[in-house]
């Protein structure tokens, strides 16, 4: 008697009298062979259960998620206010216009229903096109200050705009890049210790690949701005011919890849160069990056520490200048932590707004395809390359039509200008290192000094709810996936971290499922109400900077619990978890995005997360942008970096 708890109604909770509560969550952090046991004993039918029914209640889920009436209807996936977009009438009307007339000459198209100063995009166009008018939002580029720039020249990024004017001006060319990658891969993938970025790469197809890109400038007939640029492919999407095995040993077995994912499809008709699948935490299912089948992805910053998960490779590859952008899925963070940790850029549209066909996650509510770049403008470009959901997402979700945007206009400030940030304190102040808050906050106070964008107190009800609604979505959505080959004698083919994660999802129950989707409803009215006043929500990206590689975690892994959604070391971090500030995106699917602010004293990269109102991913983009032109300290070069476009 005494266990039962009723929850008021989302609606009659006061959001000024929430308060936050400093969480201590307890889990084991094991490596070697105590992991090897604690998963055998994980594993048996007794002793397991004991086990994983005490985790649960010393972290109160058996209380939220059995013992307390929730008195909201369930929420399956993410539904969204009514946006009142642009109808489409309207939009047709104004389409051929827009694409008729000169960039120079198209003063602005407007959505004032949700965003402003923004240029529409026809989701079902051809991709070319949509990058083609994604190119012309950007400001203008300036080749002095590009691939000309001269050794003594501060440490950048090479752009994807620096190699398209590479390519035309003749100073390179895609094959000669290919060359260039090929060796420094074949280098990089020799050192000692073993840094792997490619699951699957094979030469002769990029060499193949750059030959018809080379002959398209030859003949001046490049496909888009993305033509010839090298991009990887995180190991869990879709792309011909190489085999997708999540970063397994054995899932191409099980599930052959037979054509392109979608997003990849739309890359390829881009003319990029799709180089290999990159590395990954097995089945995405870890914020580490870790992987004892293919090896751990070291980050470039700190061959010592992890890159963060699951999409390891993909922020890796491109933080250490192998190629422009990268692909990536996002289910707990897992392309904003890994950009975060290696100082680029991570995007994650708004659920729906992406096809995940071709995905091995492409049936989960939690989970989005974004790219990781090295800046904010090629994200944009890439993200207008790869965007467009299904017809089916659609008549379910409908959403507002895609836009980017407009930064060529002098009218970009008075929109930064009415930006309303929502800062919660308490929480953006909960990181391992006050580097990060204290980075994070100088960018705020500089966007109100230059361009006045406000920052608003907020409070978040019930982030503990949030963070277990989440692990139990994702994990019961992640074992209901798994669970046939699971049980078809593959169990001891996966990683023994996996093992243990795929143990605690089993445990979920269908109520437990449910209960979860009734937290999602809770959540989404209480953001529902903030974004009344606010028009993105910032945090820091993740609560602490790359974590050290335990060795022996390389060989047999490490339970992931540590510094995924439950709980980091708790020698040494008990309460500072790398997931702390991502999961909101993904419960409620939500965009946003990382961007680098700077580093903390070891120089380690710190990461600025935008969370926007659902389908404004131009309002996020316009942001980071402004963020990124503000942090005008000159970026530190990566101890492993390769200069592609130089060769040096």
């Amino acid at each position: 008697m005494g266990k039962k708890k009723v929850m008021l109604p989302a609606h009659e909770v006061d959001l000024a009298t929430a308060k936050y509560q400093y969480e201590k969550i307890e889990a084991p952090h094991l490596t070697g062979f105590w992991l090897k046991l604690f998963v055998k004993l994980l594993e048996s039918p007794m002793i397991g259960s004991l086990i994983i029914s005490n985790l649960k209640k010393e972290n109160k889920m058996i209380e939220m998620l059995r013992n307390t009436v929730i008195p909201e209807a369930p929420m399956f996936k993410p539904e969204f206010p009514p946006q009142e977009p642009l109808n489409r009438g309207k939009w047709e009307k104004c389409r051929n216009w827009l694409y008729a007339l000169p960039i120079l000459q198209v003063k602005l198209v407007l959505l004032e229903e949700s965003e402003n100063e923004v240029v529409l995009l026809e989701e079902d166009g051809k991709p070319e096109e949509r990058v083609k008018l994604a190119l012309k939002t950007l400001p203008d580029y300036d080749p002095a200050k590009s691939c000309n720039a001269d050794s003594s020249s501060p440490f950048r990024y090479w752009k994807i705009r620096d190699y398209a004017y590479a390519y035309r001006s003749k100073l390179t060319t895609p094959s000669i890049v290919a060359e260039r990658f090929i060796a420094a891969m074949d280098e990089f993938n020799n050192k000692k210790p073993p840094t792997p970025l490619l699951i699957s790469y094979d030469p002769e197809l990029i060499r193949k690949q750059a030959a018809a890109s080379t002959r398209r400038f030859e003949e001046g007939n490049s496909l888009s701005v993305l033509d010839g640029i090298f991009m990887a492919i995180k190991d869990d999407i879709d792309c011909c011919p190489h085999p997708s095995k999540g970063g397994t040993t054995f899932f191409h077995e099980v599930r052959p890849v037979e054509e392109d994912a979608a997003s990849v499809a739309r890359l390829r008709c881009c003319g990029v160069i799709l180089v290999g699948k990159a590395n990954m935490h097995e089945l995405g299912l870890g914020t580490t990056g870790n992987n004892p089948n293919h090896g751990t992805a070291r980050n470039p910053h700190d061959p010592e520490r992890y890159t963060g998960g699951s999409s390891s490779g993909p922020a890796a590859i491109v933080a250490s200048g192998f190629c422009s952008a990268a692909l990536g899925t996002d289910g707990g963070g897992s392309v904003r932590i890994p950009s975060s940790l290696c100082g680029v850029v991570g995007l994650k549209s708004t659920y729906g707004r992406t096809s995940m066909r071709g995905s091995i996650c492409d049936s989960g509510t939690v989970e989005v395809i974004g790219p990781i770049t090295s800046s904010v403008e090629d994200a944009i470009l890439v993200y207008a390359a790869i965007l467009g959901s299904s017809a089916a997402e659609r008549i379910a979700m409908k959403p507002s039509l895609p836009c980017l945007p407009n930064l060529t206009l002098h009218g970009n400030s008075d929109v930064l200008r009415s930006l309303r940030l929502g800062k919660y304190t308490e929480w953006f102040n909960d990181v391992f290192s006050a580097d990060i808050s204290v980075k994070c906050e100088d960018i705020l106070n500089r966007l109100l000094e230059t361009y006045g964008c406000k920052t608003v107190e907020i409070v978040i009800p019930e982030l503990h709810e949030m963070r277990t609604a989440h692990i139990v979505s994702i994990g019961s959505e992640s074992a209901s996936g798994l669970s046939p080959d699971y049980e078809d004698g593959k169990r001891v083919k996966f990683t023994h971290d996996t093992r243990t994660n795929l143990a605690l999802f089993q445990s979920f129950s269908a109520s437990d499922y449910v209960a979860a989707q009734c937290l999602r409803r809770r959540l989404m009215y209480y953001h529902t109400e903030i974004f009344k006043n606010v028009d993105v929500i910032v945090t820091p990206t993740t609560g602490m900077t790359a974590p050290v590689i335990p060795p022996a975690a390389l060989k047999s892994g490490e339970t992931d619990l540590q510094v995924s959604g439950l709980v980091l070391d708790l020698r040494k971090f008990n309460e500072f978890v790398l997931m702390r500030f991502v999961v909101t995106a993904n419960i409620l699917g939500f965009p946003a995005i990382s961007v680098p602010v700077g580093y903390d004293k070891q120089g380690l990269p710190i990461g600025l997360q935008i969370i926007g109102r659902p389908w404004c991913e131009a309002t996020i983009l316009r942001l980071a942008a402004a963020v990124e032109e503000l942090c005008f300290t000159p970026k530190k070069k990566p101890l492993q970096f390769y200069d592609m476009l130089k060769g040096n």
